[in-house]
């Protein structure tokens, strides 16, 4: 997508950088991030772990998983696409691992995910994060939480939030 392994890297750590800017984003560790020598990881192993999580414990468990993925790759700047580290993830949130080992290599989680990046490219998702309102206003990237609250007070106003 971005030609090269270092061009997404350099991309994505922008993107990062932009992040650890908003409130609550002061424990992306960017730097940490940069200095590490694995290529930067691909979704795919992190949405099965999350998917393999809620097969195990329900959206809950998916959630917990996401954190804790989330705060591996971005605070702790590991490599997110090893499985060592997602097992190790799972572990810490609590579940069950040998089903999670079995419920992340299983046909069923790879469909489940491939079905909700089916859904989220149907809903009109091409970024993350994305927020969509009312199924029909949708707000790609990182914005501001002033921003967000301008989008948020329009549509309480019955307004059009893309006009303005």
């Amino acid at each position: 997508m971005f030609g090269s392994t270092v061009a997404g890297k350099n991309e994505i750590m922008g993107h990062w950088a932009a992040a650890a800017r908003h409130p609550d984003g002061e424990s992306i560790n960017v730097n940490l991030m940069r200095s590490r020598e694995f290529p930067y990881p691909y979704s795919m192993p992190g949405l099965l772990a999350c998917k393999a999580a809620q097969f195990q414990g329900g959206m809950p468990a998916h959630w917990d998983m996401f954190e804790r993925v989330q705060r591996a790759h971005a605070v702790e700047a590991r490599n997110i696409a090893d499985t060592d580290v997602l097992k190790a993830c799972a572990a810490d949130v609590g579940l069950d691992i040998d089903r999670w080992k079995e419920d992340f290599n299983s046909p069923a989680a790879k469909q489940a995910v491939e079905t909700d990046l089916i859904q989220a490219q149907q809903s009109g998702v091409n970024a993350v994060p994305t927020l969509i309102f009312n199924q029909r206003w949708i707000l790609p990237g990182a914005v501001s939480e002033a921003d967000l609250r301008q989008v948020i007070d329009r549509l309480l106003a019955g307004e059009d939030p893309s006009k303005g």
